[in-house]
């Protein structure tokens, strides 16, 4: 059985950091809803493209339970449930506008997948807006 080698609560902040707002849906989430401010389920899904409803749902829990992400529902009928970034979450996109001027700036090969210019962020290779 795989035991930790370290106590939960004895890890760097960075670790703490990626957590939260690392992996590959996350930061695209917190990225949509800074650009959009308020959406509902269904316009987020279309904004993210490949993503399935599973790992959207999973991942906006997640982002809740962290405090990142706000879930408004109104009680209507059909129900009506909006998605918005809490201030915490609109603290993190700096540092993701951050990683991606970096990752711009060091991003030689543009390949068929992989966009030369942010559509988010707005920065391309070199870093510059």
């Amino acid at each position: 059985m795989y035991q930790r080698k370290l106590a939960p609560d004895i890890r760097c902040p960075l670790e703490y950091g990626l957590e939260l707002f690392g992996g590959k849906w996350k930061s695209r989430i917190i990225c949509v809803l800074s650009e959009r401010e308020t959406l509902r389920y269904s316009t987020l899904r279309r904004e993210m493209g490949n993503i399935s409803d599973a790992v959207l749902a999973s991942t906006l829990k997640e982002l809740i339970r962290d405090g990142l992400v706000e879930r408004r529902q109104f009680d209507e009928i059909p129900p009506h449930v909006e998605y918005s970034l809490s201030a915490k979450g609109a603290s993190v996109v700096p540092i993701l506008q951050s990683i991606c001027r970096w990752a711009g700036a060091y991003h030689r090969q543009v390949g068929e997948h992989t966009p030369a210019r942010c559509q988010r962020c707005d920065y391309g290779p070199g870093g510059e807006p």
